[in-house]
């Protein structure tokens, strides 16, 4: 799988405009945590989403500002790691830590 990193607030806002016309997965990752990166591991393992599904990829210790503008947007408690589906504006799943896994997804498609 192709991660797309989001860096800054305005990344954030493309991706979130255009989850309208295709779903995004954000995997918010801390790169200090093993947990996260066990989490990351998981993830990529166990990947097995349609090609229309955008995964984004969020280092939080170099972009806090873009977590914090996400879970604004969504209404959602940052955690970490965490992973979060959004379709058409709005965050239809979210998991963090040891719930995190992508097969989860499957049902939001």
């Amino acid at each position: 799988m192709d991660w797309i990193t989001l860096e800054t607030v305005e990344d954030w806002n493309e991706a979130f405009k255009n989850s309208d016309e295709s779903p995004i997965v954000v995997f918010k990752h801390s790169t200090r945590c093993s947990i996260s990166r066990m989490a990351l591991k998981l993830t990529e393992q166990r990947w097995d989403l349609p090609d229309n599904v955008r995964p984004l990829l969020l280092d939080l210790l170099s972009h806090r500002e873009v977590s914090q503008a996400i879970a604004s947007d969504l209404s959602i408690e940052h955690q970490s790691p965490q992973l979060i589906f959004v379709s058409k504006g709005k965050a239809l799943h979210h998991a963090n830590h040891s719930a995190i896994d992508p097969v989860e997804l499957k049902p939001y498609l």
